[in-house]
């Protein structure tokens, strides 16, 4: 049995494997070739951002997280023991993060570690896992293609630059989370109009980096992951309703915030927020700053924002190429495919969107490849719970069947508009959302023992 990538999909399909008491390879391809996104050599490489999303479980993000806490993840597990400060969200020390997951896996008795490219899919009598991500090697990505018949998925993708935090002057940024959620996590740069209007010209008139494939005019982004310098090309106040919203922030120099007319005297027009890297605060990134600018051009338009002036860059953005399957025309809600049934795909290249989603179809993919080694039926995951409901959307199981175009499939991440309605309808939308958190905790409980109890199946029907 082998599984192809460690990243957070395949480092955890791995370990579930593993932790089943099968012994599994797990393929991976630094350091001997690396992807332009990559910096290092271990697994469960962080290469945007280093947010797993929100932390409280009546949140999309939140939910997906605690439902792979109840069922043994490996990777959220180990996201939890290497947090850092970050308001509401669960954000890690990505260099203590990686490195626990690269030791750890790397010393199981069970798993063999292969540092080699793979280049074609495993043989059709072996169960095997893809789980190569958005990255996926030109050889391995032309064999995928041959094996679907499909035209190859993509869309570009972008990783926010990273500052020391000692470069950052705190006279004109303040730290703050916003509306003052946990303690104050972030540090904040204040921008009048001025300031504001006179970044995004310059953002506008950048040198954009080159980037292999990349045609500016025919281009797909994912929305959820836009470069700065696109959203700033949208609208005058694109950015300021995105990453850079002044709302709920606010410094006490400024004076008491309970004063309405101060408050709207002083209040700014736009901020940038900066997250922890580490668990120091030696290291911070730019949230919602991916960039495909030249390295130069980062260095001077950034330092345009107020407490930037003088920063120290430690790594800047880059933007790459991500892969994806049309996975609805593929994959079954086992995260088998159709027309193999013992192979599997997991993580970012099957669609999903975010480190938790790819940590999720880790899990799935990693529990029923070792369901099907023992002569076991493969699991789906009811709709009800937000994992159930991301796998069965990008399986295709709801959405239209006949998409009006081909690029209908688009990148999916968690959110409660994929789970179905509830009994009684609740207006209260936080009440609501616990609601939904609620029933699928159920769900995943009666799931854990269930797993226990799966009928064999005829190994001749595998």
């Amino acid at each position: 049995m082998s599984v192809i990538g460690a990243g957070l999909a395949g480092s955890e399909a791995a370990w579930q494997i593993a932790k089943a008491g099968l012994p599994v390879s797990l393929i991976e391809m630094k350091p001997h070739m690396r992807s332009p996104a990559h910096h290092s050599n271990d697994f469960a490489e962080l290469v945007c951002s280093n947010s797993f999303g929100a932390h409280s479980s009546d949140r999309a993000s939140g939910l997906l997280k605690e439902e792979l806490r109840q069922l043994g993840s490996f990777i959220i597990n180990t996201a939890d023991k290497y947090s850092v400060p970050a308001g509401g969200a669960l954000a890690v020390d990505r260099t203590k993060f990686s490195k626990f997951i690269t030791e750890t896996i790397s010393k199981h008795p069970l798993i063999k570690i292969k540092r080699q490219e793979s280049k074609f899919l495993p043989h059709e009598d072996q169960i095997a896992v893809i789980a190569s991500g958005p990255l996926t090697s030109n050889d391995l990505a032309i064999n995928i293609r041959a094996f679907t018949g499909l035209e190859e998925c993509h869309f570009f993708d972008a990783a926010s630059p990273i500052i020391e935090g000692e470069s950052i002057d705190l006279s004109l940024a303040f730290k703050a989370s916003r509306y003052d959620k946990g303690d104050a996590d972030y540090i904040n740069c204040p921008m009048n109009k001025e300031q504001y209007l006179n970044f995004r010209a310059a953002l506008l008139n950048a040198e954009q980096a080159e980037v292999k494939d990349f045609d500016k005019e025919s281009a797909t982004f994912f929305e959820g992951c836009l470069p700065i310098e696109e959203l700033a090309r949208r609208g005058e106040d694109t950015m300021r309703y995105g990453p850079l919203k002044p709302i709920g922030l606010w410094d006490p120099r400024w004076g008491d915030l309970k004063n309405k007319e101060l408050r709207q005297a002083k209040r700014a027009y736009a901020i940038v927020q900066l997250r922890k890297e580490d668990s120091n605060g030696k290291l911070w990134n730019l949230v919602g700053f991916q960039t495909n600018l030249k390295w130069g051009e980062q260095k001077r338009i950034l330092r345009l924002i107020p407490g930037l002036q003088n920063a120290d860059f430690i790594r800047f953005g880059v933007m790459h190429r991500n892969t994806f399957l049309e996975s609805p025309k593929l994959l079954d809600p086992t995260l088998q495919f159709r027309k193999r049934s013992k192979l599997l795909a997991a993580g970012q290249i099957t669609g999903t969107e975010g480190y938790a989603a790819a940590v999720a179809g880790g899990w799935l993919a990693g529990t029923n490849a070792a369901l099907l080694a023992m002569n076991r039926a493969p699991i789906t995951l009811p709709r009800t719970t937000m994992i159930g409901a991301l796998i069965n959307f990008i399986s295709g199981l709801q959405q239209e069947e006949k998409p009006s175009h081909k690029n209908m499939f688009q990148p999916m991440p968690p959110n409660f508009a994929l789970l179905p309605e509830l009994n009684q309808r609740i207006r209260d939308k936080r009440c609501r959302y616990g609601a939904y958190r609620d029933r699928a905790l159920e769900e995943i409980k009666t799931i854990k023992k269930g797993m226990a109890m799966s009928n064999p199946i005829d190994p001749k029907k595998q």
